[in-house]
């Protein structure tokens, strides 16, 4: 089981409650259940407190419907421990995915890589010329992320946060001395009710600027597929014994975490319409994919080998990752830079 499987899969264990007749039959399910990442401390991979949405329509205490829940899922392949916590929190342990089938899976879906099955593109976007940039830019990042999730209404005012506080007078154009990208990467860097910080740093070109970390980033994993093409070998996902494990990549397993937890952090950030979110996740797999990168091609007279083939594999994975993610954000994700 996938992180992204978790939400779909409680959902049906939700559905059969109800059906089964352990949960009282005008128990309805969430629309979305939101999974994410367990905090540090916290217990299990992954947490959901859907058992508190679902309380409040079954009459139940949310420790009572948790336990229903956590019952129903006990024989669900890929679930290797469920775990109550709190006042109903559920926890989940998920048996270890094959790193080769998490790369495929991003290599094959491409940009769409985290998008619901019924995702939808966002339609075109038309700013009137009065119309405030921090609230057109979070507009339009929540409306493409809301899409991606099969959530989007078109271009809708009623998918944007109400609270959005707009750019200091202070700042002035923002666009005009930034560029449209960097204003744009500063104003859903923080919270929508917040207010955007600018300054020389936006601009800096090494890696104390996010906003330029994130698009090396890409831009270093493209030119690793170049030079790879040079050296002539090109990227085929393998195993963990080619690529996660190995002593000389120790980024890799955190590089494929975070791969996987994608969908989850669309999906929060969509719940929550929140692009802030994916800034921040952005940011992380920036930094494995800069740290990883050094033992992903061949050095000196060594011959390209599996591993190498893997590790550029899980490389451009990675950087797949930060196209989607700078694309539903309204930003260009660099070849070179």
């Amino acid at each position: 089981m996938t992180p992204a499987d978790l939400s779909s899969t409680v959902a049906r264990a939700v559905r059969r409650a109800v059906e089964d007749g352990e949960l009282p039959a005008e128990t309805g399910v969430p629309e979305r259940i939101v999974v994410e990442r367990t905090r540090p401390g916290g217990v299990g991979d992954y947490a959901t407190p859907v058992a508190f949405q679902v309380a409040r329509a079954a009459g139940r205490p949310p420790a009572e419907v948790a336990r229903v829940i956590a019952e129903g899922l006990a024989a669900e392949p890929g679930l290797v421990r469920v775990e109550i916590t709190g006042a109903g929190f559920l926890n989940f342990t998920l048996a270890s995915r094959g790193a080769a089938g998490l790369v495929r899976e991003v290599r094959s879906r491409g940009r769409r890589y985290g998008y619901a099955d019924d995702a939808v593109e966002a339609g075109p976007f038309c700013r009137a010329p009065s119309a405030e940039f921090r609230r057109s830019a979070v507009h339009e990042a929540v409306v493409r992320i809301l899409c991606s999730q099969g959530q989007g209404q078109g271009s809708g005012d009623g998918d944007a946060p109400h609270a959005v506080a707009p750019v200091a007078r202070r700042d002035g154009d923002v666009v005009a001395t930034y560029g449209r990208d960097a204003a744009t990467w500063a104003v859903l860097a923080v919270p929508a009710r917040e207010t955007p910080q600018f300054g020389a740093r936006l601009l800096v070109q090494d890696e104390s600027s996010e906003f330029f970390l994130v698009r090396y980033a890409h831009a270093r994993a493209e030119a690793l597929g170049r030079a790879a093409a040079r050296l002539g070998f090109h990227a085929e996902p393998g195993g963990p014994d080619e690529s996660a494990e190995s002593g000389q990549s120790a980024h890799a397993p955190a590089l494929l975490r975070l791969l996987a937890e994608y969908p989850l952090v669309l999906e929060a950030a969509a719940h929550r319409r929140a692009p802030e979110q994916l800034v921040r996740f952005l940011v992380r797999v920036a930094d494995e994919l800069l740290d990883f990168q050094h033992c992903v091609l061949p050095k000196g007279d060594e011959k390209p080998s599996a591993a190498h083939r893997a590790r550029l594999a899980l490389a451009e994975a990675a950087g797949t990752v930060l196209a989607g993610g700078l694309a539903l954000l309204g930003m260009d994700a660099p070849d070179c830079l």
